[in-house]
Order: C-alpha cells, then structure tokens, then sequence
C-alpha cells in the first residue's frame, strides 16, 4: 500500500490494468462479438436470396420475350398467308384477261386476216374484259353499281362530270348520260358513278317573262320567271342544298 502523495503502486509486470479486470460496469468483447456475426449471416442471406430472385425474374422475362416474337412472326406469317388468299382471285382475273388480249392481239396482227375487225365483236370482247374486272373485284366483297339514264342526280353515289342543257323541266336535276360505273363494299361507296347530269336551259324559261305576252294578258315582271328560280335554285343546291359549282369533283 501507498501512502498519501505517494505514486500508485504499479503490478509487478508493470501494465496497465485490464479494463475488465476489476473495473465495474465494463462490457466483455465476447458478449457482442457473436450477435454481430449473426446479424451479418442474416444479411447474406437476404442478399443471396434477393439475387437469386432477380436471376428467376430475368429468366421469365427472357421467356415472356421469346413466347412474344414468336407470336409476332406466326401472326405476320398467317396475315401474309391471308393476304395471298386475297389476292389469288384477282390474279386469277388477270391471267384470264391477259390471255384474252393477248389472243384477240395476235388474230388482229394476223397478216392472212380476211375480214377487218368487226366493231360489234370489239366492243362485245370489251364488255367481257368490263364484267371479268368487276367480277374479280366482287370477290373482294366489291360490287359494282350502275346508273340509268333519267334517274334523279345523288350526290352521295354519283360524281358530275358534265351539264346538259334539257327543256323539259321533269328532266332537270336528272341524269342524262353515264361515263362510268361506281363501285361499293359494305354500303360504302368507293367509287361514285361518272354521270352527266340535266340542267333546265334558260332560253326555255323566257316565254311568259315578257310583259306583252304573259299568258294571261298581264305579263310578269322581267327576270321573275319561277321556272327560271327554280332551275337556279336546283342547279345551285342540288340534292341536299350543297352547292357543287366545280362539276367534276366528288363533294
């Protein structure tokens, strides 16, 4: 023992004391030291586990992209298929026509032709290769519409390309000649009709607008002619109220 002032008295190995050693309230390394190995264990697995996941996610999703382009190419594979299906009809129709003009080509080319080309053979070999081109596109679900003289003007299925002057007011507003036929599918036109259409001539309306030869003996004011209204007024808004001033055109 010391006394008072004196240095402490070291041990006769001369360290330090151990915290540990006597020392209250000092925790011992060991009581930690294998909870934190525990903990790190837990988070490998957790790692390991997280990471094998991902490995199985990537896999399917490598699946999933490989079901989907080859469902994509099947699918492009069966919609040229039917694509081709489509179309054999219509190839069909032109090999017929390109055999038919090709025979009428060389009995015309023939030199030791006799006769000369018949018109009403021609223009019967013309309306075959019509029907055969309508025939095909029927088969595409295309069916074509014709237009009879004298029918009322329709501007949804018919496209004017001329304006014949008529004198008969019932024939105003009327189809007067057919260019062409139109074509539909499925209640849609795709084609309207190429027609002609009458148009009240205003030389015919002038007969009673004169004062001094009014049927009734009073006359009518000159340019008030109803007849003459109303051709303009049908020949500006015809069928419908649209005016189509540009004669030639599908509005």
């Amino acid at each position: 023992m010391s006394r008072d002032g004196d240095p402490p008295v070291r041990n006769e190995s001369g360290a330090e004391p151990e915290p540990g050693d006597g020392m209250p309230g000092a925790a011992a390394p060991e009581a930690a030291g294998p909870s934190g190995a525990v903990l790190q264990a837990e988070v490998r697995d957790a790692l390991a586990g997280l990471a094998a996941r991902l490995d199985r996610e990537h896999e399917r999703a490598a699946h999933r992209e490989a079901v989907i382009d080859r469902l994509h190419e099947e699918n492009q594979r069966l919609r040229r298929g039917e694509l081709q299906a489509m179309l054999e009809p219509v190839r069909a129709a032109l090999f017929r026509l390109h055999d038919q003009a090709r025979r009428e080509s060389c009995r015309l080319a023939d030199p030791d032709l006799a006769d000369p080309p018949d018109p009403k053979q021609t223009a019967l070999l013309l309306e075959a290769v019509a029907d055969d081109v309508a025939d095909a596109l029927a088969r595409l679900g295309v069916a074509r519409f014709t237009v009879e003289p004298g029918a009322p003007y329709d501007a949804s299925r018919h496209r004017p390309v001329a304006v014949t002057p008529v004198d008969d007011p019932m024939r105003d507003g009327t189809v007067t000649t057919v260019q062409s036929d139109g074509f539909e599918q499925s209640g849609k036109v795709l084609r309207k009709a190429a027609v002609g259409v009458g148009k009240l001539d205003g030389a015919a309306d002038k007969t009673d607008d004169d004062p001094g030869t009014g049927s009734n003996g009073a006359g009518r004011p000159a340019g008030g002619g109803a007849n003459r209204l109303r051709g303009t007024a049908r020949g500006e808004t015809m069928n419908g109220g649209k005016t189509n001033s540009a004669l030639g055109t599908d509005r």
